[in-house]
């Protein structure tokens, strides 16, 4: 178990920190705390809309495959801590901190 706190790009958003259990992903930590994270593919790693920046916490998560790195490419603004949030399940202990980008541009769930 862990935390994980949510920062936010939207300016007008807190930082939130939930619980986080081993295998559990950064979306449905999201999802279950009404957090807004779009999700076209339903979080099956088929679409970039879970873009997330891992500020912290990237050795508690999988490696990257190459079909998440192939979406992530997709993003919107990609940077070198990008990830898919529907990919990035804790393995460790420990805290995780994400950046979640500004969701008003995307279009979907």
């Amino acid at each position: 178990m862990g935390n994980i706190t949510f920062r936010f790009e939207e300016k007008d958003k807190q930082d939130q920190t939930f619980e986080i259990f081993e295998g559990e992903s950064i979306l449905e930590v999201a999802l279950d705390n009404d957090i807004s994270l779009n999700h076209n593919c339903g979080g099956v790693c088929g679409c970039s809309t879970c873009h997330v920046y891992i500020n912290s916490g990237e050795d508690l998560l999988p490696e990257m495959s190459d079909r998440e790195e192939d979406y992530v490419d997709r993003a919107r603004n990609p940077k070198f801590n990008s990830r898919l949030a529907c990919q990035c399940k804790l393995q460790d202990e420990g805290n995780l901190v994400v950046t979640i980008p500004d969701q008003s541009g995307i279009i979907g769930h």
